[in-house]
């Protein structure tokens, strides 16, 4: 079953048309990236989710019920992080949650024992001081707890990792990898890398279309097959087979890469490889990586 479904989704600002025909179906129990450049309208597509923007066409729905602008009946199965999130900094990290919990109507002792669990998942059991003196990271990591302390069936994550070091996006990457276990989560980034790592679905968001979807392994496949790498004995054999093929870039000083359109003519290659003479030491197919498959249907 999908836990969200759009349907021909579109937005326009003015004359500026942002989302022209999104459609995208995210199951249940998965980790779905959700990929575009900044400003490419992923926001806004996450808000149109949550009923705070009403779309100009097309149908959201989650848990196979009508997403209403200005209604929010659907966001009872949903946890948000936003890439910003904003805390009362004189609080502690269980205060926080506790005073979250009680807007929402949960029993104290129902708070009490899932702060706990929420605190010890994303890593701030022994952070006992006030907000204010949080990390980013910290911040984002709390952010997360409090996204799930309702137990929602869906987290959605705007740009979660964007403003993070590297240590800190390895950090929350553990935390959203860790709580597909509990929940369906869709988050949103520019970082191809991180997608890569934890992702099983994503979706490409591209001129307001979405331009690839699917698996990882779907996504690659429909590009696959035409990158090829050539190690050379040297960086003079390199120069030389780069001069007498005419095509490829150099990846490093010996290493030679042939993409999709530079190898259609494989007997070519071949009879250039043998009539050249070249001292050899590598020659392997390689998998597209998410970034070749952005650049090349951003035509870029």
């Amino acid at each position: 079953m999908n836990i969200l479904t759009l349907s021909h989704v579109k937005k326009a600002f003015g004359t500026s048309e942002v989302l022209r025909d999104v459609s995208i179906s995210v199951p249940e129990h998965s980790v779905f990236g959700f990929i575009g450049q900044n400003g490419a309208g992923k926001t806004t597509c996450m808000k149109m989710v949550l009923g705070l923007l009403q779309p100009d066409g097309g149908d959201i729905f989650v848990k196979e019920e009508p997403v209403v602008y200005g209604q929010n009946r659907t966001n009872r199965y949903i946890g948000y992080l936003p890439d910003v999130p904003e805390f009362y900094g004189f609080m502690t990290p269980t205060e926080y949650l506790a005073m979250c919990g009680e807007i929402t109507g949960m029993r104290r002792e129902e708070i009490r024992q899932k702060s706990a669990q929420l605190l010890e998942l994303v890593g701030l059991t022994t952070a006992n001081k006030r907000i204010k003196g949080f990390s980013r990271g910290m911040k984002q990591r709390l952010g997360i707890a409090q996204a799930l302390l309702n137990g929602p069936e869906l987290l959605i994550c705007d740009e979660p990792t964007s403003a993070l070091d590297p240590v800190g996006r390895k950090e929350i990457l553990e935390v959203l990898r860790a709580v597909r276990e509990r929940t369906t989560v869709l988050f949103s980034t520019h970082i191809l890398s991180d997608v890569e790592r934890i992702c099983d679905r994503i979706a490409f968001l591209h001129d307001g279309k979405i331009v690839l979807n699917g698996t990882l392994e779907e996504v690659r496949a429909k590009r696959r097959g035409g990158n090829i790498a050539l190690e050379f004995a040297s960086a003079e054999e390199a120069e030389r087979f780069l001069r007498l093929y005419g095509s490829g870039k150099k990846e490093s000083a010996q290493r030679i890469l042939l993409e999709n359109g530079a190898v259609e003519d494989r007997t070519g290659l071949w009879r250039c490889l043998m009539n050249g003479a070249f001292d050899l030491e590598r020659m392997e197919r390689t998998e597209p990586t998410l970034e070749d498959l952005f650049m090349e249907v951003a035509g870029r």
